[in-house]
């Protein structure tokens, strides 16, 4: 029942997808486009015009993206603008105390996504441009969010399928993961050793939001000599601290 859920959400997420790139589509159309029969899309337009996110034209009978689409995506903006503004303080002031790149990240689907970032000062400093997204299993902040999100979720998004492997580090399946996000919850912090990139380690802590979910996660970067080396639980309780903070500016009351 699970896995009919996840494929009914790809689905509707394929025919939405579909009507951004294409305008306004007729049933017939848009299954051809997303590979589904006429009746399975024609089930779930349905669904998604009661929702507001697929409108369907009175004088055509075709489909286009609705209002619904608009507001969540400028919401979402706006909550990742507020996001920004409150994190980036505590960001720089990371980097003046590591001189590391810092980053700030949100979880989307099963990648990640560099939404703000202090690059460091030190002559070696690791770089990825604001906007990059990438494979969140193979990253600190993409495992410290899912680590202490919802229990369903890393089930939900890998199953029982061989994940990418990015290095011979990279934890490639749903297990390994699972043992993983158990040290993270424990010492609070996650650690990328080398999982997304050779020579380059990462360590990350999560931000929670006014519900409690993780919504983000911050981490630092750098040469893996740098960063995973005997004095690597000062930086993870630093950024333990720095993320316990923006989460309580979020409304956070159980980040103390």
């Amino acid at each position: 029942m699970k896995r009919d859920s996840v494929q009914s959400l790809e689905r509707a997420f394929d025919l939405l997808e579909a009507l951004a790139a294409g305008g306004e589509l007729g049933v017939t159309e848009l299954a051809h486009r997303t590979g589904l029969v006429p009746s399975t899309a024609h089930r779930l337009l349905h669904t998604l015009t009661k929702r507001g996110y697929v409108t369907q034209s009175p004088e055509t009978g075709r489909y286009l993206l609705g209002y619904k689409v608009v507001e969540v995506a400028s919401g979402l903006e706006h909550r990742r603008e507020r996001l920004r503004a409150v994190a980036r303080p505590h960001l720089e002031s990371i980097q003046r105390a590591t001189g590391e790149t810092v980053n700030l990240v949100v979880l989307e689907a099963d990648r990640v996504v560099y939404i703000d970032q202090v690059e460091g000062s030190r002559q070696v400093r690791m770089f990825t441009a604001v906007g990059t997204s990438v494979p969140a299993h193979t990253t600190g902040s993409g495992k410290a969010i899912l680590a202490f999100g919802s229990p369903d979720v890393p089930a939900a998004l890998y199953g029982d399928r061989e994940l990418e492997q990015l290095t011979k580090r990279t934890l490639a399946t749903l297990a390994a993961l699972e043992d993983d996000f158990k040290r993270i919850r424990r010492r609070g912090y996650a650690l990328d050793n080398e999982e997304h990139e050779e020579g380059v380690g990462c360590v990350a802590a999560p931000v929670f939001d006014h519900t409690g979910r993780p919504c983000a996660a911050i981490s630092v970067s750098g040469p893996t000599a740098r960063i995973l080396h005997e004095h690597s639980s000062q930086l993870g309780a630093l950024l333990i601290e720095r993320a316990g903070l923006v989460s309580e500016a979020l409304g956070h009351r159980g980040a103390a």
